[in-house]
């Protein structure tokens, strides 16, 4: 995750952990989360790269725009930057559509304009989209929206504008809720993977995705930084696992799909 603030919004929480009162610009929260892009990203492309490892990157237009150089390094390394909204204060269900449209257009011509392609990829702030953020992306000739929380697959979701690929986002293993929520250590993210992956056998689950998610202002500063590549290298060397990401699972997805259709057909 790579997120942004616009010049007048910051964080609605950071490490603090004391919120200021209601109405007060929150100079600590914003310093905080200007750390990613101007450090933690670059610490965690090294990650990606000594771990021989390849990720999407949910991206807010507005650091995307503030950033194009690492938007470049991002592309050059072989990684997918998928959409991410225009600022991170922005919530999708607090927009109406026309805003939310606006907003989404100046998001997918930021990125296509900084990468050289148009994101496919979608997740909102807070994960949390309007009722119609799926028909608008789907219009918009996006693939896959990661706003969802009610299974352990890929599946496919209708809308008026045509069907997306709804693509779990787990928070099992994600530095945000363990470490700032929960204000565990950096290392909780290597236990908490190291016991679903000792214990996935005693549940009797068939196959599911498992994200490792990384935000540059929270694991790209040095202690997270090292919790990350120790959970990559967890997974990527653990017989159970298959190390992908959101982009290819779609892919696959999809190719799945048209598959199974053109046996139908035939």
């Amino acid at each position: 995750m790579l997120e942004g603030w616009t010049d007048d919004a910051a964080p609605g929480i950071g490490p603090m952990g004391n919120p200021l009162k209601a109405g007060v610009y929150d100079t600590q929260a914003k310093s905080w989360a200007e750390y990613g892009a101007r450090t933690g990203a670059d610490r965690l492309l090294d990650v990606l790269a000594d771990t021989g490892t390849t990720a999407v990157f949910y991206v807010s237009g507005i650091l995307a725009e503030r950033n194009p150089d690492l938007m470049r390094r991002i592309i050059g390394q072989g990684h997918v930057v998928a959409a991410h909204a225009w600022s991170q204060h922005i919530i999708p269900a607090y927009q109406s559509r026309d805003e939310e449209a606006a907003d989404l257009n100046r998001c997918i011509a930021v990125i296509a304009q900084t990468t050289g392609s148009r994101p496919t990829g979608w997740i909102s702030p807070r994960a949390t989209p309007s009722l119609q953020t799926p028909e608008l992306l789907a219009r918009e000739g996006f693939t896959w929206i990661a706003d969802v929380f009610d299974r352990d697959l890929p599946h496919t979701l209708p809308t008026a504008g045509g069907n997306l690929i709804g693509m779990p986002f787990t928070t099992e293993v994600n530095d945000f809720p363990l470490c700032i929520r929960y204000g565990q250590e950096p290392w909780a993210f290597v236990r908490t993977l190291q016991n679903i992956l000792q214990g996935w056998s005693e549940i009797r689950s068939p196959r599911a995705c498992l994200d490792l998610t990384a935000h540059a202002h929270v694991f790209g500063r040095p202690a997270g930084a090292m919790a990350f590549k120790a959970a990559i290298e967890m997974a990527r060397d653990n017989p159970l696992c298959w190390m992908t990401h959101h982009a290819e699972v779609a892919q696959l997805y999809a190719a799945d799909r048209q598959s199974s259709r053109e046996k139908i057909a035939g």
